[in-house]
């Protein structure tokens, strides 16, 4: 069982090659959800995760005849380029098994660091197979994504440094996937602060961990934004840790995650994948566990496809009311549009978007159903949008 003393070790064994990255007090998230928001920025690290810490602590640890036979890892993506990046550096053979569904940006990244890329399987367990074939088959050390002991020291390091950084926090709030963040992470700060409250949060769709630890029988999905956190099947080690070292378990839905995500980006200009905005997503959703408690959070991962990161911009801008779709009933008429435009642009919106709905409309072939997309402020905005269309002589209402 790994210990404070350990992890100390892995914190000097890695000094200076992984970044010490800031953890600062987010004064507008601290007003929005009523507790003290501290964020670690491990989504600066070099390749975007806090996956580097345990990685480069692993590869570290091995003798000169297994750096000889080379690593082999599976992973989604953020342990692969962690791995990838530091036997690159350390110039050891590394073969990363990563599932089908990985984002291309991370693929490209473990590819651009010189790792041997194999896709195999549509889940971490297929992928944890097939890493178990070739390491068996080909000689080479498997470096497992969090159950093993070296790894989850390594990252255990990151609590060390928030509370090196900010030693009045007494809540941390972490995801969890396989556990290995939270199981070092909880190890080395129960052990400085016996008192700290230790929080898991894991994705509704991959409870693997809640589960085991709780009893309770949540369905398992196939899908999540939060894919460093689809874990099927928790580790054997991180679930012994965790079973008496975590105080609370939360679960979050993809909207709640989607949220954080935005909010990050508007609010603290920084940009994180799903399971990077999990701890927030936690703490937005349950407002009242955290009230006047000082929060550490990990901002753990920003490797996000910039397509799902546009699509989860667009869909907050709805959340928030700030995008909407209007359905606006007029006369067929030259002129008409004309007169809907100049009224919207009158209200202060923008529109984006315009479609003439003749074939499928159930007005009268002399008249036209107009949708549009509009650019507002936000839902105040919009019903004076919708206001001002009426008081023109338009039928207009808000489309879901």
């Amino acid at each position: 069982m790994i210990s404070l003393a350990d992890i100390q070790d892995a914190a000097r064994r890695i000094d200076g090659q992984i970044l010490s990255t800031p953890c600062l007090a987010s004064r507008t998230l601290s007003q929005i959800t009523g507790c003290e928001v501290f964020l670690k920025f491990e989504n600066l690290q070099y390749t975007a995760s806090f996956k580097e810490r345990g990685a480069n602590n692993k590869l570290s640890t091995l003798s000169a005849e297994e750096r000889q036979r080379g690593v082999v890892a599976m992973s989604a993506g953020n342990h692969a380029q962690g791995v990838a990046y530091h036997a690159h550096r350390l110039g050891l053979r590394a073969v990363i098994v990563m599932p089908r569904f990985t984002p291309a940006v991370k693929i490209e990244r473990t590819q651009g660091f010189g790792a041997e890329v194999i896709l195999h399987g549509d889940s971490l367990e297929e992928a944890r197979a097939h890493a178990l074939a070739l390491a068996r088959a080909q000689g080479l050390v498997l470096v497992h994504p969090y159950d093993d002991e070296a790894v989850i020291c390594g990252q255990g390091t990151v609590a060390l440094e928030m509370l090196q950084a900010q030693p009045d926090i007494d809540t941390l709030v972490v995801a969890v996937g396989g556990g290995g963040l939270l199981a070092g992470m909880a190890t080395a700060a129960k052990a400085l602060r016996p008192d700290i409250k230790v929080v898991g949060v894991q994705v509704r769709q991959f409870p693997a961990m809640v589960n085991a630890l709780t009893g309770s029988q949540h369905p398992q999905g196939r899908t999540t934004l939060a894919e460093g956190i689809a874990v099927g099947a928790p580790g054997q080690i991180t679930q012994a840790i965790l079973a008496r070292t975590v105080d609370q378990w939360l679960l979050v839905d993809e909207g709640d995650i989607e949220q954080a995500i935005v909010m990050l980006l508007e609010i603290e200009k920084t940009l994180v994948e799903g399971a990077g905005a999990a701890g927030l997503a936690a703490v937005l959703k349950n407002k009242s566990e955290f009230a006047s408690r000082k929060v550490g959070l990990v901002l753990c991962g920003g490797n996000i496809d910039p397509l799902v990161l546009a699509s989860i911009i667009e869909r907050g801008m709805v959340r928030a009311g700030r995008l909407a779709r209007l359905r606006v009933s007029a006369r067929d008429v030259p002129g008409s549009l004309a007169q809907i435009t100049h009224t919207v642009a009158q209200a202060g919106a923008n529109i984006d978007e315009v479609h003439h709905q003749r074939a499928f409309s159930m007005q009268s072939v002399q008249n036209v159903d107009i949708e549009m997309v509009l650019q507002t402020r936000g839902p105040a905005h919009i019903e004076q949008v919708i206001a001002a269309l009426r008081a023109a002589g338009f039928q207009a209402q808000i489309q879901g």
